[in-house]
């Protein structure tokens, strides 16, 4: 009969080898460009998981705020220097696309929340997820396994692009656009 830790152990490795296992099938739909971003066309994207829980402020998130918008979740720690350095290409980017239906979370991982809201203060106007234990990233079927990651999310829900390192607005603009410039229906 097997030891309990031991069973434990085999259940939990178990269950993180489907969960790669489940990335790479959905890595295999889409494409990943030169700039190491993984792009799905329309008809192989998988639906994103809605984000539960509370933002750092203590309200429960509303994902119904977000539907039929595309969405931009970026995934950061306070702790993270790339998630530092790419703070202030997220806020402009946000700023420069809201008015044309797009939509920003961030989602705080691995942290402590007064660490995490001071990081944000001042540095973002968009609303942050506390998620500690990094749960979110867990639902996504193409995950955003690095931290920073960025995940766009088209009109549907469904995902349209990862990027698993940090972005610069240069660069993170004219993808959000290219999405939001996508058919509904598509």
């Amino acid at each position: 009969m097997p030891r309990p830790a031991a069973l434990a152990l085999a259940l939990a490795l178990g269950a993180a080898a489907g969960l790669v296992g489940c990335g790479r099938a959905a890595e295999a739909r889409c494409a990943t460009d030169q700039a190491g971003w993984v792009r799905c066309p329309a008809a192989a994207r998988a639906a994103a998981p809605s984000p539960g829980g509370t933002l750092l402020d203590g309200r429960p998130v509303d994902a119904a705020a977000w539907a039929g918008r595309v969405v931009v979740v970026n995934f950061w720690g306070s702790w993270c220097a790339p998630c530092r350095a790419e703070a202030d290409d997220l806020e402009s980017t946000y700023r420069a696309v809201r008015a044309d239906g797009a939509a920003f979370l961030g989602v705080n991982t691995r942290d402590e929340r007064d660490k995490a809201v001071a990081f944000e203060r001042g540095r973002a106007s968009y609303p942050s997820v506390f998620d500690p234990a990094g749960r979110v990233a867990l639902g996504y079927d193409l995950p955003p396994n690095a931290v920073p990651a960025t995940v766009v999310l088209d009109r549907r829900g469904r995902i349209a692009r990862v990027i698993r390192k940090a972005v610069q607005r240069a660069t993170l603009e004219p993808v959000v656009r290219e999405v939001l410039a996508e058919p509904d229906a598509a």
